[in-house]
């Protein structure tokens, strides 16, 4: 008898959606015109399915009238408001491809991704706790001061050239949003219509940054098909449907919010529903039980500080029923916790990356228990997983190997960036994830860790390399390494092991206030030691796993059990 292996194919019903993001909003539309289709309660802003379609048809056609073509990149960067969704959706109805910018980045960090892949218009927020989003594009682009809204030519950002804020009366050189959409005349609404009914399926929709396995930050490129289809699945497994209300503190820009949140309520007729800009837990809970909120998302941590918080006791969830647990490792007393005491008897896992869609693997709400809190569940309809050895070969069950992903949901490349794209996805169509995991014979996969050494702190993916390279900008630093050491709140936190120049003195108050200045928050290292070696093999390669051992005895960390 032959041996199991190492793989699994999804089912092949129900069917694929072959329909864009747009023709998805209309559809909805046309069947829940009167029903309510978002809900942003720190805004208080209530739209129906009807609503929302025609202000995202406004806000396409004043786009158009921006001077955007079909393919052009539209940055947004905000936190979760009604304004991102809109935008999500309006340059969906006109081919437009929306870049999702992460509302924790700095000025360096918003040149970057605007240069990579030529932001043409600029959607932002005035400001989010301490980032000063319009401040940080003036900086970088201290020509828009003299230039006319929709004409800057900048130094340092040379393809943009319109930028619109959120909710701030109108600056020299910028858009107002609210003005954006009574640009469009009779001509751009008959021109969006034409581009509409043209659009392909296949074509690029979204772009989304992600660290990956090496180096700087690079575009995973989405289209229609990839996304809207993998929020439709993701919303079948966790038993989404008409008249369901969602609660998604969950970040928009994040796969999590705008395709298993925004994408999911659209095809299946259920209510976005945003507590507040940020996630907060007492917002997060007061929403539930306002809006009698009956699926609710989070990664790990949110869940954490939901159920710890001192005023847990007042809120009455018992509306809730089924929601995803996601973005990193999930602790399975969490698990447990949230399906007794938070009512969510339906809870579930899902596994994936933003080069996926982002699901791949999602527990089901007829999987047992014992199989939804302990495992990441099974492969989703229509794609293939596999899990193979050091030479490429597929291992056999329960063996430990790197897990890979083909079909529907493999993004079509990496912007611009041929050869990352193929050391990812090989030429079978294999998307490579880098991560360690086993399938056992029923088909059910566990991450067991990662062949490199990612970070992922509290659902953000963090490449150690990126905050090396800029750590090594600190006049006082020789030589650091990066590593993730076991947190229980975040899942995993941020260590530096830093060797200073010969004679040089310092404080790691010092490196931790240089990284706030100029880096995102969550990149951040939390704890900071001062070496004079690190640990290496005869052949001189680092073995940060033997820093994070020693960090792990040092501080007296645990590693937690996950799913």
């Amino acid at each position: 008898m032959s041996r199991q292996l190492s793989y699994a194919k999804g089912a092949d019903q129900p069917p694929i959606l072959e329909h864009t993001i747009g023709e998805a909003l209309a559809m909805a539309a046309a069947r829940w015109p009167q029903a309510e289709a978002l809900v942003s309660r720190h805004q208080d802003v209530r739209w129906t399915w009807a609503e929302l379609l025609q202000k995202a048809d406004d806000l396409a056609a004043g786009l158009l009238a921006l001077g955007l073509e079909p393919g052009d990149r539209v940055g947004v960067w905000a936190p979760n408001c009604a304004e991102w969704t809109l935008t999500q959706f309006a340059t969906a109805r006109v081919g437009l491809i929306q870049v999702n910018i992460n509302p924790a980045y700095r000025a360096s960090e918003l040149e970057y991704t605007l240069n990579k892949v030529g932001v043409k218009a600029l959607v932002c927020a005035e400001r989010f706790k301490t980032s000063d989003y319009v401040a940080m594009v003036e900086a970088l682009a201290p020509e828009i001061a003299r230039a006319a809204p929709g004409s800057l030519e900048a130094a340092r950002a040379p393809q943009l050239r319109s930028a619109i804020v959120i909710g701030e009366a109108p600056r020299p050189g910028w858009f107002g949003f609210e003005e954006v959409a009574q640009r469009g005349g009779a001509a751009e609404r008959v021109r969006a219509a034409e581009i509409a009914r043209g659009l392909d399926r296949n074509q690029p929709i979204n772009i989304q940054f992600t660290s990956g396995t090496t180096g700087l930050p690079k575009g995973a490129t989405l289209s229609h098909r990839n996304i809207l289809n993998n929020g439709y699945f993701t919303g079948l497994a966790m038993g989404l449907h008409e008249g369901d209300r969602l609660c998604i503190p969950v970040p928009l820009y994040h796969c999590f919010g705008m395709v298993m949140g925004n994408l999911a309520c659209c095809v299946h007729g259920a209510t976005m529903v945003y507590p507040e800009a940020g996630f907060d837990p007492l917002a997060t809970l007061a929403t539930v039980e306002a809006e009698r909120c009956t699926a609710l998302y989070g990664v790990p941590t949110m869940f954490i500080a939901e159920l710890e918080h001192p005023e847990f006791e007042h809120f009455d969830l018992r509306s809730l029923r089924t929601g995803t647990m996601a973005g990193s490792p999930c602790p399975i007393e969490v698990m447990k916790k949230v399906i007794e005491r938070m009512h969510m008897k339906d809870v579930g896992i899902a596994y994936g990356m933003t080069e996926t869609s982002p699901v791949s693997m999602q527990t089901s709400i007829d999987d047992r228990i014992e199989r939804r809190v302990s495992t990441i569940g099974r492969v989703q309809p229509h794609l293939e997983v596999k899990v193979v050895d050091a030479d490429g070969e597929i291992a056999p069950a329960g063996t430990p190997g790197e897990f890979c992903t083909r079909g529907y949901s493999v993004m079509l490349g990496y912007w611009d960036d041929p050869e990352k794209t193929a050391e990812a996805v090989d030429a079978e169509g294999w998307m490579h994830t880098g991560d360690l995991a086993t399938l056992d014979a029923q088909g059910y996969g566990n991450i067991v860790g990662r062949i490199k050494d990612m970070i992922i702190r509290g659902g953000e993916n963090v490449y150690p390399r990126e905050i090396e390279e800029f750590l090594f900008r600190h006049p006082k630093v020789e030589d650091v390494q990066v590593v993730g050491v076991p947190d229980e709140k975040y899942g995993e936190e941020i260590c530096a092991w830093v060797k200073l120049r010969a004679g040089e003195a310092c404080e790691a108050e010092e490196i931790v206030g240089f990284c706030k200045r100029q880096i995102a928050h969550y990149k951040v290292p939390r704890y900071v030691r001062f070496v004079e070696a690190f640990p290496m093999t005869v052949t001189g390669k680092i073995q940060k796993f033997e820093i994070r051992q020693a960090m792990i005895a040092e501080l007296g960390l645990k590693e937690m059990a996950t799913a």
